[in-house]
């Protein structure tokens, strides 16, 4: 579980605008979970570098910067903020500019996280050396989303990927036929910070029961 510091989406409008990062990180990692993504974007998500290095202090477990990494600045400013990975999406990047990314992120220290759409931007993803590929099952121009795009796009990535599914993930079920299908790790924000209960909310989606 890759569980998410967020505030509001594009598409959702406010979903925990009063969030305190390190309170919210520290309820994740109580529950279990494996890696942090928090929004630092303030324009679409209100997302701060501040979440980031609250949450960062917070916790032990690895934190991810979920932003639009555009530039080896935006990859270098994750590291800064105390990341310890970084989102680049191959649909707003060039393929140089991703390999070139990608590069940045490793002399840096940064793991990073590649987000497809499709089978197209998974080969992508890979031609440019990716080993840590996330497939949003969200479109990014409708905001609709596809609960079967995870398995397809999943199924042209090779074992030797890990495999990340994110969005539209708001059950055990969900979950489970994930799993199934390969992926080796879920993304989830708006299910968790929706919840009167963000930790029971993580338990129950990863099948665990709630301590007495």
């Amino acid at each position: 579980m890759i569980a998410e510091v967020k505030r509001r989406s594009p598409s959702k409008g406010d979903l925990a605008p009063d969030l305190v990062a390190s309170v919210l990180a520290k309820a994740y990692a109580g529950a279990g979970a494996a890696c942090l993504s928090v929004l630092t974007d303030a324009q679409f998500f209100g997302g701060s570098a501040s979440d980031l290095a609250d949450a960062r202090a917070a916790v032990d477990i690895p934190v991810l910067r979920k932003d639009f990494t555009v530039s080896a600045a935006d990859v270098c400013d994750a590291r800064l903020m105390g990341a310890d990975a970084v989102l680049l999406i191959v649909a707003a990047l060039a393929a140089t500019e991703l390999r070139d990314l990608l590069n940045v992120a490793t002399q840096v220290g940064l793991d990073a996280l590649v987000e497809v759409h499709d089978e197209t931007e998974a080969q992508l993803a890979l031609g440019a050396g990716a080993s840590l590929v996330g497939v949003n099952q969200r479109d990014l121009v409708t905001f609709e989303v596809d609960t079967d795009r995870a398995v397809r796009v999943g199924a042209s990535l090779p074992a030797s990927v890990v495999r990340v599914a994110e969005s539209g993930i708001r059950s055990h079920h969900d979950v489970a036929r994930l799993a199934d299908a390969g992926f080796d790790a879920i993304l989830v924000g708006e299910a968790l910070v929706t919840a009167a209960d963000p930790g029971a909310a993580l338990r129950t989606l990863v099948g665990e029961s709630a301590p007495c």
